[in-house]
């Protein structure tokens, strides 16, 4: 009695999984699309506003944010001053001109894996120790995988260039792009 219960919901558990899998996958013309989105940020990556910006902040960093961390990030509003800071600094600024309708987040993280600046507010305070940002510092272009974004709630993609200092790393630039738009 009790499996004649279950065994409907598990069959639609079964039928519905794959097909939230299936809908994070790209098409060939999407990452064709990607591929030629990741050739233009490059040529932002390298862009000297945002190379000195970078220098900069790993130079001085921030005062506000000297003894940030995850949990105390986790607690900051989009209102809070120092999410609207970075929200709002030259970094953001260069990123916003640079935005299109494809581009569902964008941030610049210093060689600490700490922010920089960004379009809108991250999940995480420092991506240090994560692909996106220790490829990226090892010189490396990253690719993640298609998947929901906990910040967004999009389907998107993310990609990861290193910004260089006179052929070195110094940063990272994540961006994430919204598959659907590809």
């Amino acid at each position: 009695m009790i499996l004649q219960r279950l065994l409907p919901a598990f069959l639609w558990v079964m039928a519905i999984l794959p097909f939230e899998a299936r809908a994070l996958d790209m098409t060939a013309d999407q990452s064709k699309k990607l591929e030629v989105l990741i050739k233009q940020v490059n040529d932002w990556a390298k862009n000297p506003e945002l190379v000195a910006a970078v220098r900069d902040y790993n130079s001085k960093g921030r005062a506000s944010t000297q003894d940030m961390d995850q949990d105390k990030w986790a607690t900051l509003t989009i209102m809070d001053p120092i999410v609207k800071d970075l929200r709002s600094n030259a970094t953001a600024k260069f990123l916003q001109n640079k935005k299109s309708e494809v581009m569902s987040e964008g941030f610049v993280s210093g060689a600490d894996g700490t922010k920089v600046g960004f379009l809108s507010k991250t999940s995480n305070w420092s991506h240090k120790g994560k692909p996106k940002h220790d490829e990226p510092m090892a010189g490396k272009t990253w690719i993640g995988q298609p998947e929901k974004d906990a910040s967004t709630g999009l389907s998107q993609v993310q990609f990861a260039l290193p910004i260089l200092d006179a052929g070195q790393p110094i940063g990272s630039l994540v961006i994430g792009v919204a598959v659907n738009k590809l």
